[in-house]
């Protein structure tokens, strides 16, 4: 489905007070979406149910900030991250997401489980945006798609390691 959508550049916004869940199963198929997921993304509950979450990827989105992300939930380990999803329509919005893992008895992963918040727009109009067209710039260097991901995960590592902290302690910090 989001393969069609063409971004409008158009920016969604949601209030301070309200958090966007979603559950997902160990694949990325969305299982759950509360009605705040539902509004901003502009599906009903019938259309994103069992869809991969991906279905509200936002093109202009770094890939390796994704690869970050599935590296440090198959490790077993929550992730904060600053995203910007697309809706049905093509407009987008700006989340701060805290992704955790969900463990059955035996330590096997079952689901994630992903909040959503309303970002601060100064981190993302300072640090965010202008640090995710740099990595997207660099990914677009490359042909092949998997190289370009590569190649901006390690400037994005470079860049953390420069600044003497891991991504949890950069992206808390900000």
């Amino acid at each position: 489905m989001a393969s069609n959508i063409q971004p409008t550049g158009k920016e969604l916004f949601f209030e301070r007070d309200e958090i966007i869940v979603s559950k997902t199963n160990p694949k990325g198929h969305i299982t759950y979406a509360n009605d705040v997921f539902m509004r901003l993304a502009g599906y009903s509950e019938r259309e994103i149910l069992g869809a991969p979450h991906s279905i509200i990827r936002h093109p202009h989105m770094p890939r390796c900030i994704f690869k970050l992300l599935w590296d440090t939930l198959k490790s077993k380990k929550e992730i904060f991250a600053y995203v910007m999803n697309m809706s049905a329509t093509g407009d987008h919005y700006w989340v701060l997401a805290h992704v955790t893992p969900t463990f059955d008895g035996e330590g096997n992963v079952t689901s994630y489980h992903s909040n959503r918040r309303l970002p601060n727009r100064k981190t993302l109009d300072e640090i965010i945006i202008p640090l995710y067209k740099q990595l997207l710039d660099e990914e677009q260097k490359y042909p092949n798609k998997k190289e370009g991901m590569q190649k901006s995960f390690e400037m994005l590592t470079n860049l953390i390691d420069e600044k003497g902290k891991t991504y949890d302690e950069f992206i808390l910090s900000l």
